[in-house]
C-alpha cells in the first residue's frame, strides 16, 4: 500500500495505463494472428488489408510508448517478409 497521498495516486496512474496498454498490445497480436492466418490459408486480399490494419495499429502504439519503436518496425518487416514469401 502507498504511504503517501502522492504515491497512491501515481498507483492509480500506473494501473490505469497498465491497463490500457494490455489492451492494445493484446489488439496487436489478434491482428497479427488474424494475418497469420489469412497468409496461411492463400487469401492475398485478406493479407494486404491486414497487413495495413496492423502497420497502422503499431505505428499508432509505438508513437504513444506502448511498444518500442524498434519492435514495432521489426514486427512490420517480418509480417512483409511473411506475405512476400508467399505470394
Amino acid at each position: 500500500m502507498a504511504n503517501t497521498k502522492s504515491a497512491a495516486k501515481r498507483a492509480l496512474t500506473s494501473k490505469r495505463r497498465h491497463d490500457q496498454n494490455t489492451s492494445v498490445v493484446t489488439g496487436i497480436k489478434t491482428e497479427q494472428k488474424k494475418l497469420r492466418a489469412a497468409v496461411a490459408s492463400g487469401d492475398k486480399a485478406t493479407a494486404q488489408a491486414g497487413l495495413k490494419t496492423v502497420s497502422a495499429a503499431l505505428d499508432k502504439a509505438a508513437k504513444r510508448g506502448v511498444i518500442h519503436a524498434n519492435a514495432a518496425n521489426r514486427r512490420k518487416s517480418r509480417l512483409n517478409k511473411l506475405i512476400a514469401k508467399s505470394a
